[in-house]
């Protein structure tokens, strides 16, 4: 393995940095304390900073001494998760029901890193784009910069990200062209009834009984609908009703999320989802109110670009430890709306540690910082000079 010389120089400060902002963990479209910490960061490397790109996103512009060329955008996420830490750490999360529990803190300090070796060194042609983004954790934070005009304001010809990886050894990296992660919508659906004594059931109209029968047929959705060819997951993960024992509520509400990897198989989920809320209202007497939304794009790897990313990674952690990811997976990341936009890869990079993320004992490993911070650094480094030397070749050979 041979993390980038440089960057082990400085790997004590960004663990410092890391350890920091895991310490202060802020969710989507909070993120003004990281915002602010990576702002001054890039201010003292000398980088064009822009801030509130997104409402709390970061931008920084650095421009390589090689001379013009393509512009490569690099993506980090910033945001933490809405859940308590267990974790025992000395730096642990200082506020309650805030918690960095998808190693994003981990993700922000190696795009720091990136950024000081290509600021110091701007051995490049052409111009790297830094894009620090809010709200990653279904808040739609990469379509809110988006929006905001991200890739009108800092055109980029191709992007890049990462993701720590707990179920990898450590410095194993994958990739995968084509698509590889799932879309996802989340969905609420409210069944208001009649509501009584529970010693009076005849007088309701009972919104449980419905929540629940409503429960089972969902399942049935992808055995009994889809092609069994195609993946998709339909998770119920929430279900509220009622306040007392001897009270029939009035409603209830189910929750959860859909996973595809098609939007005609998600057309068909919702469709089949809609036509069963309609039938139990009906049988039931109850009105049943179904709200779906699109959370994540499919994330989709484009090939040329995949190829960049994998020999990047051959270089700082060796052939043996880069590999393809075999099959995609039902999460989803909305890095997906930025490759929809540009073309670009995702790949996930491993650490030492088998507690996965989400979960309130999962503790990045430090000593993927470097290999993350490398990474990026040598994925826009190699590829710029590579993009560079073949705009002159095919100059020369007209």
């Amino acid at each position: 393995m041979t993390t980038l010389p440089r960057i082990d120089a400085f790997t004590d400060e960004l663990i410092a940095i890391r350890h920091d902002i895991h310490a202060h963990p802020e969710i989507g479209f909070e993120e003004q304390r990281t915002a602010a910490i990576v702002a001054a960061y890039l201010h003292e490397l000398g980088i064009d900073v822009h801030t509130g790109v997104g409402k709390t996103g970061v931008v920084g512009l650095i421009d390589g001494k090689r001379g013009p060329g393509q512009t490569l955008g690099l993506r980090a996420d910033m945001d933490a998760l809405p859940m308590d830490e267990e974790t025992g750490l000395a730096f642990a999360s200082k506020h309650p029901g805030r918690f960095h529990g998808c190693g994003h803190d981990g993700h922000t300090t190696m795009l720091l890193g990136a950024a000081r070796y290509l600021a110091e060194t701007r051995d490049f042609a052409g111009r790297v784009v830094l894009i620090f983004q809010p709200a990653e954790e279904g808040l739609g934070g990469a379509r809110t910069m988006i929006a905001e005009a991200l890739f009108e304001r800092f055109p980029c010809d191709e992007i890049y990200a990462l993701h720590n990886a707990p179920h990898l050894d450590h410095g194993q990296i994958r990739v995968m062209s084509g698509k590889a992660m799932a879309g996802a919508e989340f969905f609420d659906i409210v069944i208001r009834g009649r509501g009584s004594h529970g010693a009076q059931p005849n007088h309701a109209r009972d919104p449980i009984v419905v929540a629940t029968q409503l429960s089972q047929a969902m399942q049935s959705i992808v055995s009994r609908n889809t092609n069994p060819l195609d993946a998709a997951v339909v998770s119920i993960t929430q279900l509220h009703s009622g306040s007392a024992y001897n009270v029939i509520p009035q409603s209830a509400t189910l929750s959860g999320t859909i996973r595809t990897f098609d939007d005609d198989v998600a057309a068909l989920i919702h469709q089949r989802i809609r036509a069963l809320a309609a039938g139990l209202a009906s049988a039931y007497g109850v009105e049943i109110e179904v709200d779906i939304r699109n959370i994540f794009s499919v994330l989709e790897n484009h090939p040329s670009q995949t190829e960049a990313l994998a020999a990047a990674a051959r270089e700082i952690v060796g052939d043996a430890n880069v590999a393809d990811l075999g099959r995609p997976v039902m999460g989803s990341e909305d890095f997906a709306d930025m490759l929809k936009r540009v073309p670009g890869s995702y790949c996930w990079v491993g650490h030492a540690g088998d507690v996965p993320v989400h979960n309130p004992a999962f503790v990045l490993d430090d000593g993927i910082v470097p290999i993350g911070a490398s990474l990026l650094a040598r994925v826009a480094e190699r590829r710029l000079n590579e993009l560079a030397a073949a705009s002159t070749a095919r100059a020369v050979n007209a």
